[in-house]
């Protein structure tokens, strides 16, 4: 083995053994049991305060413009909608009943939603209004969005980017490599670390979020018309909600395949309700 060679797998050995095999959530009926990499000097902790301060931040400029809507009907609505999808969120992860879940509307004609970590939510006016969206059609929405907050899938992607940064300081820099051994490192770095892409969290956020809907007693079909609205929405312009969320036929096609493992769930909970 050539020291370049040697230097970069010493380098890769050292950022895995910095990284933690976690399972944030449970499979649920859904049955999510991938396992996730994160950095350990990055703590879910962390990055749930680093993002409450943000959040904050978004809220006060929100507010000093008037735009932070608390008391209009659909104000009302998401938050009544929150309540029923967040006392399910324990069942993928124990610890979110510890978290600080909060949900605000923001009067903007944006087409877009989020919930961030720790239990964040924003949406903005313009995704409701426009695409005319019913209780169930925003239940889908907060649903799969929590579903991203719950798998921690910004504290992963942070961890990869922490990983992509140190593998080349650490192989580079650090160990003094050239061209050759930077451009080993980074192929080491882009197939250990970098390869599986958003698709697969999407993925996981749709089901963990057609379950959560379900639980809480919105019909899980909603998230198939919402994503045929959301496809038909913004003309030769996609909203923002699809430059992180894209769609496509694939997508539908993997939700109405889920429908039925969550039916009964949302068949439960309405004839409790």
């Amino acid at each position: 083995m050539n020291m370049p060679f040697r230097l970069a797998s010493l380098a890769c050995c050292s950022l895995l053994a910095a990284c933690q095999a976690v399972n944030t959530t449970s499979g649920g009926a859904v049955g999510v049991e991938r396992k996730q990499y994160m950095f350990s000097m990055l703590s879910t902790q962390e990055v749930n305060q680093m993002y409450a301060q943000s959040y904050q931040q978004t809220l006060g400029e929100a507010s000093s413009k008037g735009v932070l809507d608390k008391t209009s009907t659909n104000a009302k609505r998401l938050q009544r909608i929150a309540n029923r999808l967040i006392v399910h969120a324990p069942i993928f992860r124990p610890d979110a009943a510890q978290w600080q879940w909060e949900v605000n509307l923001i009067k903007s004609p944006e087409l877009n939603a989020n919930c961030g970590p720790g239990g964040k939510i924003i949406f903005y006016s313009g995704i409701i209004e426009k695409l005319q969206l019913s209780d169930d059609e925003i239940a889908a929405i907060m649903g799969h969005e929590m579903a991203h907050a719950l798998r921690e899938h910004s504290r992963e992607a942070m961890s990869r980017a922490y990983g992509v940064a140190m593998a080349k300081q650490g192989a580079g820099a650090l160990l003094g490599l050239g061209e050759t051994g930077m451009a080993l490192a980074d192929t080491v770095v882009q197939y250990s670390l970098t390869l599986p892409n958003s698709r697969g969290n999407e993925n996981e956020a749709d089901l963990i979020g057609l379950e959560l809907a379900a639980r809480g007693g919105y019909d899980p079909n909603a998230a198939i018309s919402l994503w045929q609205k959301m496809a038909q929405a913004g003309g030769g312009a996609p909203p923002e909600f699809m430059s992180t969320h894209p769609s496509s036929s694939s997508r539908i096609a993997a939700l109405q395949a889920a429908i039925p493992r969550v039916m009964p769930l949302y068949q439960q909970a309405k004839a409790a309700r």
